[in-house]
């Protein structure tokens, strides 16, 4: 915890939620507190996308879908913002023409926000973004596991040639090391494949995967045991590609396929990984073009609440208050 009561967000009563910086949940900037504990910030990059493009647009579209989010979370029973000093640090500039220059750039910005034990949560950006933000994890807590909610495997080996692509990174990840191989799982995987030898590949890597249909038939409460004793307390990193969700639920997104979860089922399954050991996470593949009404941009706010809550969760007191507004 800070020496001070974390600052919050601006008082809404004050100042009208359609008014103001459109920071994520109205948080201050990281500029504004000093030592932030969980830290909030866009990558605004979609070069590695197969299909549809626009998601370099996602950060800012989830920071307006935050602002009618409330300081205190029932499901969790947290006041995020007050128990912890949650800060946005803005956006990642990163090479839109170089995949490989911008890898690298977001990997050392990731281990530069994420010292003195800062947690960083990623706006993204297409789905290429989690291999660098992985490497900075494993730098700090070793090989993690990883929780990664998405329609897709996005463990293919190459696109047209390329090795680093939205459809590649949790191979290159396997490959580098940087995962725990006995700790893996998609969920909410669904749609056609190339081949059978696409998920044959997938187990190899060592990847457990819970379809959207499984969601379906075992209901929330197994699904998270199953997660669960497959993390155990190992570091976990979770990746959240939007399109996880039925396009009824997130159609703004670039690569959307029939048949996904609800918005309902996976907040919940991330509810009930509070306790486990959260070390960073991500929610990517937000396309705002291709949203109506922002409704995947409303929902990928609300995720990223729910993994801010999380993390603030190890900072929590029994009785965090309100906390400081700015």
């Amino acid at each position: 915890m800070t020496a001070q009561p974390p600052i919050g967000p601006v008082d809404s009563s004050v100042i009208p939620r359609f008014a103001g910086p459109a920071t994520f949940a109205r948080l201050p900037r990281t500029d504004q507190v000093g030592h932030a504990d969980v830290v909030v910030a866009g990558v605004p990059f979609d070069t590695g996308v197969s299909y549809r493009p626009g998601a370099r647009f996602g950060p800012n579209a989830v920071r307006e879908g935050s602002r009618l989010l409330r300081p205190y979370h029932p499901g969790l029973d947290v006041s995020p913002f007050a128990s912890a000093q949650v800060a946005d640090a803005g956006d990642i500039p990163v090479n839109p023409y170089d995949i490989g220059r911008a890898i690298e750039t977001l990997q050392h910005e990731a281990t530069e926000l994420t010292a003195g034990g800062t947690r960083l949560v990623t706006l993204g950006g297409d789905h290429t973004i989690a291999l660098p933000l992985l490497r900075a994890a494993a730098e700090r807590h070793g090989p993690v596991a990883l929780l990664h909610f998405d329609a897709h495997l996005d463990t293919w080996d190459t696109y047209f040639g390329e090795r680093y692509t939205h459809g590649t990174p949790f191979r290159r990840a396997a490959e580098e090391g940087i995962l725990d191989t006995s700790a893996l799982s998609h969920v909410g995987t669904r749609g056609p494949l190339y081949g059978r030898g696409d998920l044959d590949e997938d187990s190899r890597l060592g990847f457990g995967i819970v379809t959207s249909g499984d969601v379906l038939r075992r209901g929330v409460a197994e699904t998270v045991d199953a997660l669960r004793q497959r993390i155990g307390d190992r570091p976990l990193y979770i990746s959240v590609d939007i399109d996880v969700l039925d396009p009824a639920h997130a159609p703004g997104t670039g690569t959307p396929e029939a048949g996904g979860m609800t918005s309902r089922e996976l907040l919940e399954i991330l509810r009930g990984l509070a306790g486990c050991n959260l070390v960073g996470a991500d929610v990517v593949e937000v396309a705002p073009a291709y949203d109506h009404a922002e409704i995947t941009a409303i929902a990928a706010a609300h995720v990223a609440y729910d993994l801010v809550s999380l993390l603030a969760l190890r900072h929590a007191p029994a009785d965090p208050g309100p906390g400081r507004q700015q």
